[in-house]
C-alpha cells in the first residue's frame, strides 16, 4: 500500500470527507509532514475506488474550487481490513525498530 493510499484510508476511517477534506485532515493529523496534492490525491482515489476499498457517497450541493459538486468519499468493509493490516504491518516495522535500538518507546531516535 502506498503511503497516499494508507493516508487516505485513515482519513475515511472515522467519517466520510471529499477530496479537499481529506487533504486537510491529513495534513492537521500529521501537522503538515504529509502534504497529498490534489494529482495524488485523485489519482489515489481513482485507484482505491477501483480496488474497492473506497466508495463515492453522495454529492453535496456547494460547488468546489472547479465548479463541480463535491464527491465525498467512505471506507468500504474491505478497504477497513486493507488498513487495518497495513497499521499491524507498520507496528510490526516499529517494533522492529525498538528491538534493534533505532527508535526507544516514544519513537525517538
Amino acid at each position: 500500500m502506498t503511503p497516499a493510499a494508507y493516508q487516505i484510508l485513515l482519513s475515511l476511517a472515522d467519517a466520510e470527507r471529499h477530496g479537499y477534506g481529506i487533504m486537510l485532515e491529513v495534513a492537521e493529523r500529521t501537522g503538515d509532514e504529509v502534504r497529498l496534492g490534489p494529482g495524488t490525491l485523485y489519482r489515489s482515489i481513482k485507484q482505491l475506488r477501483k480496488a474497492g476499498l473506497i466508495e463515492a457517497t453522495k454529492s453535496d450541493d456547494r460547488l468546489g474550487d472547479d465548479g463541480d459538486r463535491r464527491r465525498f468519499y467512505r471506507i468500504t468493509e474491505a478497504g477497513r481490513g486493507a488498513l487495518e493490516w497495513e497499521a499491524g504491518r507498520l507496528a510490526r516495522l516499529v517494533a522492529q525498530a525498538r528491538t534493534k535500538r533505532v527508535i526507544d518507546e516514544l519513537g525517538q531516535a
